[in-house]
């Protein structure tokens, strides 16, 4: 975990899961908004990236939850109320811990999760193709569809060796991962999409309802894929307000 704002006497806290190839840095921005707010953000750190990167990624989804909920059973067992979010793939390890700590007894008190589809539709996509085994080229294409500023970053050979491998590595790992069907979530679930994404469908966000009998919100933001960064106070208001 990554702290980049401490909050005294936080009213709540929230744990943030990146988007494939992301890392905790990719949420500094909603941290401090947070924190303002007097939420406190811890998150995650993938291995194979940022102060990790000598680390091989993970192959596995569960591996990562298993990772997680170790450690917020160790240095985040304060009793403080406790949200999960996760953006994209983040979206899916985020449902997945939330379902896990559920069963523990010890569930969140609410679980966002923006710009992915409901976990129970087949990803990828109908009609689009698997990027698990896709070359450099290609996973720069597909960034370029997600997000022109980062692919433009990604244009310096310097810079597509360190980022592409923990790419790769995630899209391999989100792909080989497998839904299966359990019981609703108690906690609420707050979906939150982009009305520009490329890639995920405003009513396929809609179907994260399915998953919870305690309560579903759906917010539409301005925005493309990455609209959590375009929009960062209207994503602050969605999560602080439920806190």
């Amino acid at each position: 975990m990554r702290t980049f704002h401490a909050v005294r006497e936080a009213r709540g806290r929230v744990v943030c899961f990146p988007h494939a190839g992301g890392a905790a840095s990719a949420y500094h921005k909603l941290s401090a908004g947070l924190a303002q707010a007097g939420v406190q953000a811890v998150a995650v750190q993938y291995p194979g990236r940022q102060d990790r990167f000598r680390e091989s990624c993970a192959e596995r989804l569960e591996t990562v939850v298993d990772a997680v909920l170790a450690e917020l059973a160790g240095a985040y067992d304060d009793g403080a109320p406790q949200a999960l979010f996760g953006h994209s793939m983040g979206a899916v390890i985020a449902f997945e811990a939330a379902r896990r700590l559920e069963a523990l007894g010890r569930g969140p008190s609410v679980l966002f999760v923006s710009g992915r589809q409901a976990p129970s539709l087949p990803w990828p996509p109908p009609g689009t193709r698997s990027l698990r085994d896709a070359d450099d080229a290609e996973l720069v294409r597909e960034l370029t569809a997600l997000s022109g500023d980062t692919a433009a970053a990604l244009a310096h050979p310097e810079l597509l060796a360190f980022a592409l491998p923990a790419l790769r590595g995630d899209y391999r790992m989100l792909e080989d991962h497998r839904y299966v069907p359990g019981p609703r979530l108690s906690c609420p679930v707050v979906a939150l999409a982009g009305d520009q994404d490329p890639r995920v469908e405003v009513a396929n966000v809609a179907r994260w309802e399915e998953e919870t009998r305690g309560g579903f919100e759906m917010r539409v933001l301005p925005g493309g894929h990455f609209f959590v960064q375009e929009q960062v106070d209207e994503v602050v208001k969605a999560v602080a307000g439920r806190m």
